[in-house]
């Protein structure tokens, strides 16, 4: 029953993002059904190479298991004193029972980032603390997981009979607020919460993401699970080595006026040590949230722009109350 809850689809033929074949469509449909009944699906057939997710999980191992002081060299400046970085970077776990590691676009530059001067584009020197080679891995992941996320973006607009390019208006590289997130959870001595529903002891509170699209992997170790919306009972997400997880958050939720709604999910608390890697797909920082762009017939360019969107939807991370 758990595994059938949540939907696999496998995507291959919207890869070359030619959305006009039959199987595309086909593919499209199960895609909008996922979204509508579940808001969690699992993919395959994604295009990106098990080696280079594994050798991305590498790299995050290796990070969490240097010294703290060294690991603080990329932590904003709530937890080193000597950083200037606000919103990306490293957060310790006595936060909220977890480490993280919070990545933006690996293509902006400190010059980009000091000119521009938004408080969530920043540059996170990660030569700190990871060497070129893991650098190099890091930016090749980024850039197909970008991707990747724009391909299942498109086929949504291509549901609502638009043109998939005017995906180019929401998201543009540099300006984007995506967020390439490692999340390590260590031998948890005690649960972040208690759920007040089942009581179920958890390692990550219950919650909706803010963005577009959450495409995450997963290790063996699960623990990921989602809640149904109508008999509120909450349902694994199985691991599936080939599979990348997807599921819906607050922005695709209202450009798309309800459709696909945001769905809670959470984390079983854990005693052995686990890491996921969550990339949230999310709008230019001055993306107008217009629910025209996605159903109405022509957009119209007004509307509280994505940054304002975001930082409402954030402050009820308490990591993120930096």
């Amino acid at each position: 029953m758990t595994k059938k809850y949540i939907p696999t689809i496998n995507i291959s033929s919207l890869i070359k993002n030619n959305f006009e074949t039959q199987s595309a469509f086909k593919t499209i449909k199960e895609i909008e059904k996922a979204c509508v009944k579940v808001g969690f699906f699992q993919i395959t057939g994604h295009g990106i190479n098990l080696k280079i997710i594994k050798k991305t999980c590498g790299v995050a191992n290796k990070f969490f298991n240097l010294p703290d002081r060294k690991k603080r060299k990329l932590s904003p400046k709530k937890w080193n004193k000597k950083n200037k970085n606000l919103y990306r970077g490293y957060f310790p776990n006595d936060v909220n029972g977890k480490e993280g590691l919070d990545i933006g676009d690996l293509k902006v530059t400190k010059k980009y980032s000091s000119n521009l001067n938004n408080q969530y584009i920043e540059h996170l020197n990660l030569g700190k603390c990871l060497n070129k080679s893991s650098i190099s891995t890091l930016n090749k992941y980024f850039d197909k997981i970008y991707r990747l996320s724009e391909t299942l973006f498109k086929s949504v607009i291509k549901l609502n009979k638009k043109n998939p390019d005017i995906s180019g208006k929401a998201f543009s590289r540099l300006k984007t607020l995506s967020t390439l997130r490692f999340n390590y959870y260590p031998n948890q001595t005690k649960p972040v919460e208690i759920s007040k529903q089942d009581g179920v002891a958890l390692g990550c509170e219950t919650h909706v993401d803010s963005g577009i699209f959450t495409v995450l992997y997963q290790d063996r170790k699960g623990g990921l699970q989602v809640q149904n919306r109508k008999n509120k009972k909450w349902y694994d997400v199985p691991f599936n080595k080939n599979a990348l997880v997807v599921n819906t958050g607050r922005a695709l939720e209202f450009l798309s006026k309800g459709k696909f709604k945001a769905t809670n999910h959470r984390v079983l608390w854990n005693k052995s040590k686990r890491l996921s890697v969550p990339f949230f797909f999310e709008p230019s920082y001055d993306f107008k949230m217009n629910q025209s762009f996605l159903n109405g017939s022509k957009f119209k360019n007004n509307g509280e722009i994505y940054e304002k969107f975001l930082n409402k939807s954030l402050k009820k991370f308490i990591e993120y109350q930096r």
